[in-house]
């Protein structure tokens, strides 16, 4: 999808609904520092603008973003092209652009992409530290993304993130025996077991899949103690705890919807649940809002409910937000007017009601965002609130690099446990292999 804005080409929809917006604004509770001074950003002489970034999941993300870049427009006369691509598309155009030097200006790819493409990127460190002291400070996650490894260097900034907590049919639960999904893994085990029995079956993904592909993988690891990396970024993929993992899921999986789940992609655990083929999943808040929005699914929406994944060995929910993290190229002609944007996009005036309309799918990066009024919108959304606070990481203990962005995106932990799950492999020779992989990765 694209689409050229101009000063004279603002989407109607996307207005409409930045409108309503801004009138919440009116009654916010979000808490702004005053004085504090913006960067010193002039913009270039006939600086023009292209961005790509992921297609949304809920249709006011598209609509508010876009109107957003007019009003950018409007205010500085820089034309903004906005290029929506899917989310299996965006890291092979963002490997691209970064190889040839070629291409957008601005890219808002996922968490990795700029520790993966650093040499290739403008710092930001201006414009996060500004955003920092005037919006209560970055979240956990978002400075971690946000920075260089070993450094305060700022070379992505994170737009919001998006987990993916247990999705449930309360009545379901209900009644195999359970109040809710318990937090142990032995006894969500049960569960799944229980729910099978009783032909209301779990599903999580197994597939490529950027989100839920990963999400289930990492949190399979992470419940069991295990970790692709160790606290000093050395590969950890072969131990007792993988091994755990890869038993556990084997008998996981049985429990799983007929067909099984080693083909899916991000939105097809959304297909099976919206059907009713699947019971218990694991997603961001789309899912519940699409089912909200239909008269044809509201009971299911209205049967619904939110949990974390059990936390196993963790200390607190083991997932790793999916974050939105731009970057700007160094190929770009006008990097002052992309960071300007990027700055633009993240003030009050503009971001709070992109995160109202997203209806709780991106979650704030900037502390002083948690008052805003999605939050208290409904209450099955609340859980989505503090995601980037999340203590875990994609490369998780190691530090996030260019390898353990690879390592992520090569999908090395999701294959490990599919190859368990489809019986292509045993756990002992899944994990030596997806071991193998990762030392050649961290080797490069």
């Amino acid at each position: 999808m694209a689409n050229i804005i101009t000063r004279r080409s603002i989407l109607g929809a996307g207005a409409a609904t930045l409108a309503l917006g801004q009138e919440a604004l009116a009654q916010t509770q979000v808490q702004v520092a005053s004085g504090v001074a913006a960067p010193n950003l002039p913009i270039e002489n006939g600086a023009t603008l292209r961005m790509l970034r992921p297609v949304r999941f809920v249709a006011p993300d598209e609509e508010v973003f876009r109107a957003n870049c007019a009003r950018f427009t409007q205010q500085t006369g820089v034309q903004v092209r906005v290029d929506f691509v899917g989310w299996e598309d965006i890291n092979q155009q963002t490997a691209v652009t970064a190889n040839t030097g070629a291409g957008p200006d601005i890219i808002v790819g996922f968490g990795d992409a700029p520790h993966i493409y650093v040499s290739k990127l403008v710092e930001l460190s201006d414009v996060a530290e500004y955003l920092g002291r005037k919006y209560g400070g970055w979240m956990f996650a978002a400075d971690k993304l946000g920075k260089r490894h070993g450094s305060n260097n700022w070379i992505g900034l994170p737009f919001g993130g998006t987990a993916g907590p247990l999705v449930w049919r309360k009545s379901a639960v209900n009644q195999v025996g359970f109040q809710t999904p318990p937090n142990d893994l032995p006894g969500f085990l049960d569960l799944c077991r229980k729910l099978r029995q009783a032909g209301k079956p779990a599903g999580f993904a197994l597939g490529n899949a950027v989100g839920d592909g990963n999400g289930f993988a990492n949190w399979l690891m992470w419940s069991h103690g295990a970790s692709i990396t160790d606290e000093a970024g050395g590969v950890a993929v072969n131990s007792p705890q993988t091994l755990a993992a890869l038993n556990y899921l084997k008998e996981l999986y049985a429990t799983f919807v007929d067909g099984g789940t080693i083909s899916w992609g991000d939105i097809s655990n959304n297909q099976a649940y919206a059907a009713s083929n699947c019971w218990l999943t694991s997603n961001g808040v789309s899912l519940y809002f699409a089912l909200k929005n239909d008269p044809a699914t509201r009971p299911i929406a209205d049967d619904t409910e939110h949990s974390f994944l059990p936390f196993g060995a963790a200390p607190s929910w083991p997932s790793a937000p999916l974050t939105l993290n731009a970057m700007v190229f160094r190929h770009s002609r006008f990097p002052n007017a992309a960071k300007a944007l990027l700055a633009f996009l993240m003030e009050q005036p503009q971001y709070e009601p992109w995160l109202n309309a997203n209806l709780g799918y991106w979650a704030q990066p900037l502390n002083a965002y948690r008052d805003a009024g999605v939050w208290s919108s409904d209450p099955k959304i609340a859980i989505f609130r503090d995601t980037m606070n999340n203590r875990f990481w994609n490369g998780y203990k190691g530090p996030i690099s260019e390898a353990s962005g690879q390592a992520n995106a090569e999908y090395v932990l999701v294959q490990m446990f599919a190859s368990v799950a489809a019986g292509q492999a045993t756990p002992e020779a899944a994990m030596r292999e997806a071991d193998r992989r990762a030392r050649r990765i961290f080797r490069r």
